[in-house]
């Protein structure tokens, strides 16, 4: 194979990763715990945060705010779960990589 050829392999490998990555940031993920439930797009942005307050104590704010930190980490462990089932492929399961 000569250098041209590799560098349009080269060239095709990133158009897919970028396009790939693209579907995954655009992706809405969920995470959920107990009352509250977390919207994030696949780069690490929240969607939306909603809360079942029947569900909770209204004057228990610490635990809500630990609700929330469990339902953002649940959502994000899907974004690189995710990530790493489709950007495996152009990594040939190095992880770590996206």
């Amino acid at each position: 194979m000569n250098i041209q050829a590799m560098m349009k392999q080269a060239q095709k490998l990133q158009q897919d990763m970028m396009k790939t990555k693209g579907e995954i940031d655009k992706t809405v993920f969920t995470g959920s715990s107990s009352a509250v439930n977390v919207e994030v797009y696949g780069d690490k942005t929240v969607k939306s945060i909603k809360i079942a307050m029947e569900e909770c104590c209204k004057e228990d704010i610490e635990m809500l705010e630990d609700m929330l930190m469990v339902a953002i980490n649940d959502a994000f462990k899907k974004v690189d779960k995710e990530t790493e089932n489709k950007m495996g492929k152009f990594t040939n399961g190095m992880p770590g990589l996206f």
